[in-house]
């Protein structure tokens, strides 16, 4: 009797880690950032495995990835990705998570967890991290069944950039990420999301002419703008209607970039150290056209004195923020980028306010209360370093990061941005170290850009470890550091609310004078730490200026060197980020000088 014999159908046997880097690349990611461990190993074998694919930058830190995936999020728009292992890998995240989740950056925040066995026996570096990260984002997976690992990684990336972009986490323990199936793997599976309902309607005609009416209406309208207006790539949409209107335009810290800098329209940024001229203009102004905005406490100040002369307009993709803080008067639920697109094929010249009057007022508060800063002989003012890093690099297309504190906020009034997604800073959460891992982020995404972090001393310490990314990854990071031995913006409001009480905010050794506000207000020959010697520790070029005729080329020097390069400057600690508006106070209690 003859056999017959029959096709054999192929199977594969997948594990559940190579099931989720195949997912990755298939949802478009070619770099993540990931610090190993034991629960996360498996899935560091499948990276191993795609290196024309995915490339895998090793952090120094789990939060220095964190933070660098939101380098490339916040610069390209598209979902950044980074993996840590359990417990203590995870906790570490903890903190850039939170981050994305306050500036609405689309995350992706993969960890290893402990077998499913032992989770809740308090295994070997076990945190139950879904639970530590379910108030901050958009949503959470604990992978218990291999067969769920691509419909989890499809649905993740989905969530992460769709309506209100935020941060997802997945973890996943170890025996999921080793175990095995037979079967043809379906990457792009059917979601099942029952209730996420991401998907905005569309601004109708009459929502659009309602606030074309309140436009032509008004005699003092301003423009209110936030990240809002980047996340929805929504700048070109609302460049064009600002230009067409003649509204004048003040931004959030998030918002800079939206609209060129440089332009006269542009009243810069308001808020606690935005321009006088631009929070004078808010609290005249009687229509408030806010734009993808929070009306976060920073830019309010006291909230019924806010904006309380005028009607408000406010358009979020968010429905929980309008109404949150302040009411508006014409709420429209929506993606920025449709309304603004609705808004110029309906407006007409008909529907352009006079506002001669305003504009001579507007004027008048922008000469009398300009940014500018003192001469400071050959002292290295920040002001003025950040004005000279400008100048040589307004032509280069330079995406500037920042970490928190007195430069970021002098670098958002004295870098001038003409385009979005050149600036980076952690602005709801406002995280101490996130300008260098940033900063590494962008250079990741585009490798041949000029990626500039301006940092304070303080914040450099956070995440210092990175400079070992920057010179081992070949990552050409260009760090301004701005080093007056203090946390500055501590030391700010101890001088203005604390007669100058120092309270830890010397970063010196506690025998200085300065621990206790005493000594002469000068540097000492030997600074603490001596960043040149740990930059070169590292492998990464630095020097240091203290000359303010010797600045110029010493940036340019900086600018020029092919690699990642580090240039200490120091700076007085006696200057003060002004204006600002004391917390919870009002335009009338700006301090000028």
């Amino acid at each position: 009797m003859a056999i017959v014999e029959r096709p054999q159908t192929k199977t594969q046997t997948i594990n559940g880690a190579e099931i989720l880097v195949r997912g990755l690349i298939r949802q478009g990611v070619d770099v993540i950032f990931a610090y190993p461990g034991g629960c996360s190993m498996p899935l560091h074998q499948a990276l191993t495995f795609h290196p024309d694919e995915i490339r895998t930058i090793l952090p120094r830190h789990e939060q220095g990835g964190g933070f660098a995936a939101q380098g490339v999020a916040r610069t390209t728009g598209e979902v950044g990705v980074c993996m840590a292992t359990s417990g203590p890998g995870a906790t570490n995240l903890v903190t850039a998570i939170a981050d994305a989740k306050m500036d609405s950056i689309p995350l992706v925040a993969i960890t290893g967890q402990v077998p499913t066995t032992v989770i809740g026996t308090d295994a070997f570096q076990e945190t139950p991290i879904v639970e530590i990260c379910r108030a901050i984002t958009k949503a959470h997976y604990l992978i218990t069944d291999v067969r769920d690992t691509a419909r989890i990684v499809k649905e993740a990336f989905y969530i992460a950039r769709t309506g209100r972009p935020g941060p997802v986490l997945i973890d996943f323990p170890k025996n999921v990420q080793l175990a095995t199936v037979e079967e043809e793997i379906d990457l792009d599976p059917p979601m099942n999301l029952p209730g996420y309902h991401p998907e905005i309607r569309k601004p109708t005609s009459t929502q659009i002419r309602e606030i074309l009416a309140a436009i032509r209406e008004s005699k003092k309208p301003i423009f209110y703008i936030g990240g809002g207006v980047v996340q929805s790539d929504a700048s070109e949409e609302f460049t064009k209607f600002a230009l067409k209107t003649g509204i004048p335009v003040a931004t959030t810290v998030m918002g800079i970039g939206a609209f060129p800098g440089d332009h006269p329209q542009s009243l810069h940024m308001l808020g606690m150290h935005g321009t006088a001229y631009s929070n004078m203009a808010i609290a005249e102004a009687d229509l408030l056209i806010a734009l993808g905005v929070r009306f976060d406490d920073r830019v309010t100040g006291k909230l019924d004195e806010f904006a309380k002369h005028g009607r408000i307009i406010h358009v979020d993709i968010d429905p929980s923020e309008l109404h949150k803080n302040k009411k508006a008067h014409i709420p429209i639920v929506g993606n920025v980028k449709d309304v603004l697109h609705g808004l110029n094929a309906l407006v007409s010249d008909d529907d352009i306010p006079e506002m001669d009057a305003w504009w001579r007022q507007l004027n008048e508060w922008r000469d009398k209360y300009p940014l500018k800063y003192r001469d400071s002989g050959d002292f290295i003012i920040p002001q003025y370093a950040i004005d000279e890093l400008w100048r040589q690099t307004k032509d280069r297309d330079a995406y500037v990061s920042v970490g928190v504190g007195q430069h970021q906020m002098f670098a958002a009034q004295f870098y001038k941005f003409s385009k979005p997604r050149r600036w980076l800073s952690s602005s709801g959460l406002g995280t101490m170290g996130f300008g260098l891992p940033a900063a590494m982020g962008v250079q990741a995404a585009f490798p041949d850009a000029l990626s500039i972090d301006i940092d304070g001393d303080g914040c450099m310490l956070m995440n210092v470890q990175e400079l070992a990314t920057l010179a081992c990854e070949k990552l050409p990071v260009k760090i301004l550091l701005l080093n007056n031995q203090h946390l500055g913006m501590v030391v700010q409001w101890e001088d203005r609310f604390h007669e100058g009480n120092r309270a830890h905010t010397y970063l010196g050794p506690i025998d200085h004078p300065e621990a206790v506000g005493a000594g002469d207000g000068t540097h000492y020959e030997e600074t603490y730490p001596n960043f040149v010697q740990i930059a070169k520790g590292f492998g990464v070029e630095a020097s240091q200026v203290r000359s303010k005729k010797e600045f110029p080329a010493a940036v340019a020097k900086m600018l020029a060197y092919p690699g990642p390069y580090l240039l200490d400057v120091l700076t007085p600690y006696q200057e003060h980020v002004l204006p600002m508006i004391p917390s919870g106070k009002t335009v009338k209690d700006i301090i000028l000088e």
